[in-house]
């Protein structure tokens, strides 16, 4: 009989029924692997042997496994779940010369109790026999999207029925409230319902021609039997077909071309109005004027000088420098000189509306101290460090936006990596940069983080990750703040984790995602949000590009009362996300990761799904052979220099692409 090789002789044993020593494993407490939003838990871990006795001489770590935007541990186990989400936890238990226990722990940062019920639509009048449909959302304090069921009743259901899911149905003339509760939140709805029958309806106007992604807004006018208006009701809505949008007010936008029945009812009696949509026919030819493709380091972001024949341009993933590019002629993007700084990441910079100040921020430096670094451009092709800012800001800088105020001077304002705040600086002497304050959300150090930063007449946007969109004033006067005392002026939250369930279908809890920038609209209503979204982990058995890929979208936010801002429209790539933008007059330009570069319509009033009504103009994959990741586009964002009216595009992995969008073709005659 031959040898028995020693690889086979432990599965021998088993085989013959002896038993082999247990690993080690890990005990864990509390057994809770949910934590509320706000809260804290210490939890603990011993290793032990097969006989539930501690392994002499071990010792158990605590590490985080994922992004700590939502929540942080710390070495000892204490845990602080600072917004709603999932952190991934790596629990490793350790002996000196053996290999390291290790277990995987998923940690849910749940809502607090619910203390507010919101009700939609919310009715105040109906008309006998009429029916409505409520939905209701439960919230915590912290204004956290609950998942409870909300449950619907009526105080007097002769005269109002109230189904327990929210139906209701008007039954006779008299008042009622309806309840909306979950847990201990209610809200409470008084409804009239009118004794006068409602006899004819008519919707105005009867009819509408338009594009596809225009809004129509109908007015629905529910009438008596001599004809007299009925005041106050409210109508449901409805239309066929199914490629578009309407809302409790009547605001109809259709998606695709075609004719369109809007229906308003009331009861027995409803009204239509006929909507004909033509095809909205705004695409548009993009030529690529340049591209300036740089591989010795990944590409940040790109600024143009005021002057605008000067482009400033970043480096990051280990870039110490910003490359100062001259673009007087677009078609030929030159280097002329750089300026070298103490860091790895270099995410932002902005000069001064004179042009004579350049603002660096500063992530990853050798030496820790991080902050910023203000240069002089009085000659623009060739900045010179003048002076750093580092007090408080030694965890990083990532995102940077400078504020000129007529009586207080100037200002710039830091996001704080270390602290989660905005920091204020006084730059009136840029070789003397003076702190001046900060601002911060209500929430655990663990889980507040700014990302980037927008000022418009005094008032200053930050996309603040968990937090949503905040709005400061910073100077305009009617809220009481100042550039160094910002006060809140209103501030918009969503459900990230609703939002983007497909990433955690497709990936694993825990994965990243937040508001990432926020432009509000220079002429309009809106502040366009965007969301940064990252896989957790990359998709399995493929590599280079084809191994991971963005996610996110963009909000339209209409804040014309801006006390109370709503999202009303919405764009999600179908491949890759969405990440800085830039607005010119009526032209929303997009860079979108791997999804490359879009151009985006956004004249008039803006509703729904901004790509299924054919709003996109243009797209571009800025993917190039000599990038630093080859044949990839990872597009950032985008400047339009005022002088060219071009787009100065800034891809990661390709550098700087110098595009133009032409003028939209004319389309010949029709074949009959």
């Amino acid at each position: 009989m031959k040898a028995i090789p020693k690889a086979f002789a432990g599965l021998l044993v088993l085989a013959s029924g002896a038993s082999a020593q247990a690993a080690p494993r890990l005990v864990i407490s509390p057994a809770a692997r949910s934590v509320v939003a706000g809260d804290s838990v210490q939890f603990s871990a011993t290793l032990v042997d097969e006989s539930g006795k501690p392994v002499p001489d071990s010792r158990v770590t605590w590490r985080s496994a994922g992004f700590p935007f939502e929540g942080r541990i710390d070495s000892t186990g204490k845990f602080v779940a600072g917004a709603v989400g999932t952190l991934p936890i790596a629990v490793i238990g350790i002996v000196p010369g053996a290999k390291p226990v290790v277990q995987r722990l998923e940690i849910a940062m749940v809502p607090g109790p619910a203390t507010l019920v919101e009700v939609a639509p919310r009715p105040t009048r109906l008309a006998i026999g009429q029916r409505v449909y409520l939905t209701g959302t439960a919230f915590s304090k912290a204004h956290d999207r609950r998942p409870d069921r909300v449950a619907f009743a009526s105080d007097k259901p002769s005269v109002l029925r109230v189904s327990n899911d929210g139906a209701v149905q008007a039954l006779a003339p008299g008042r009622a409230v309806i309840s909306a509760t979950a847990g201990a939140a209610s809200e409470k709805i008084p409804v009239e319902v009118v004794a006068t029958p409602v006899a004819s309806v008519e919707v105005q106007p009867s009819t509408a021609h338009v594009r596809t992604g225009d809004v129509v807004h109908l007015r629905a006018i529910p009438r008596d039997a001599q004809g007299r208006e009925i005041k106050g009701l409210t109508p449901s809505w409805l239309f066929t077909p199914g490629n578009g949008l309407v809302d409790d007010a009547g605001a109809f936008v259709a998606y695709q071309p075609g004719t369109y029945q809007v229906t308003a009812s009331f009861g027995a009696r409803t009204g239509d109005a006929v909507v004909a949509a033509v095809d909205r026919d705004i695409k548009r030819p993009l030529t690529v004027v340049s591209k300036l493709i740089r591989s010795a380091f990944a590409t940040s972001e790109v600024w143009i000088h005021p002057n605008g024949n000067v482009a400033y341009l970043g480096t990051i993933m280990g870039g110490d420098r910003v490359y100062a590019v001259d673009i007087s002629d677009p078609a030929k993007p030159t280097i002329v000189d750089s300026i070298v700084v103490n860091a790895r990441s270099i995410n932002d910079m902005m000069t001064t509306p004179d042009g004579n100040t350049l603002v660096i921020t500063r992530e990853g430096a050798a030496d820790r101290k991080n902050g910023i670094v203000i240069a002089d451009t009085h000659d623009p092709l060739h900045p010179k460090e003048i002076s750093q800012f580092t007090d408080g800001v030694a965890g990083g800088v990532h995102s940077i936006y400078i504020y000129e105020h007529p009586e207080y001077g100037r200002f710039v304002y830091l996001t704080n990596d270390g602290t989660g705040a905005i920091d204020i600086v006084n730059l009136s002497d840029p070789a003397k940069p003076v702190r001046a304050g900060e601002w911060h959300t209500d929430r655990p150090d663990a889980a507040r983080y700014v990302h980037d930063l927008d000022i418009v007449d005094g008032l200053l946007y930050a996309s603040y990750w968990n937090d949503g969109l905040v709005i400061l004033d910073i100077g305009n006067g009617k809220w009481g703040g100042r550039p160094d005392k910002p006060t809140l002026v209103s501030q918009f939250k969503y459900n990230l984790d609703s939002l983007y369930r497909d990433v955690e279908d497709v990936s694993a809890p825990g994965f990243t995602r937040g508001t990432h920038t926020a432009w509000r609209q220079r002429g309009g209503k809106y502040v366009f949000i965007a969301d940064e979204v990252y896989l957790n982990g990359s998709i399995q058995g493929a590599k280079d590009a084809s191994s991971s890929r963005m996610y996110g979208t963009l909000q339209v936010i209409d804040v014309s009362d801006i006390a109370h801002p709503k999202s009303v429209a919405w764009y999600t790539p179908e491949m890759g996300g969405v990440h800085n933008v830039w607005q010119a007059g009526d032209t929303l330009y997009m860079g979108a990761y791997d999804a490359g570069f879009h151009v985006f319509d956004i004249s008039g009033e803006l509703k729904g799904d901004l790509r299924a009504q054919q709003r996109e103009m243009a797209s571009l994959n800025t993917a190039d052979m000599g990038g630093v990741v080859q044949n990839a586009a990872f597009d950032w964002g985008v400047v339009v220099n005022p002088k060219d009216g071009l787009a100065y595009v800034n891809d990661f992995n390709n550098g700087l692409w110098v595009v133009r969008v032409n003028p939209r073709r004319s389309r010949g005659p029709a074949i009959p």
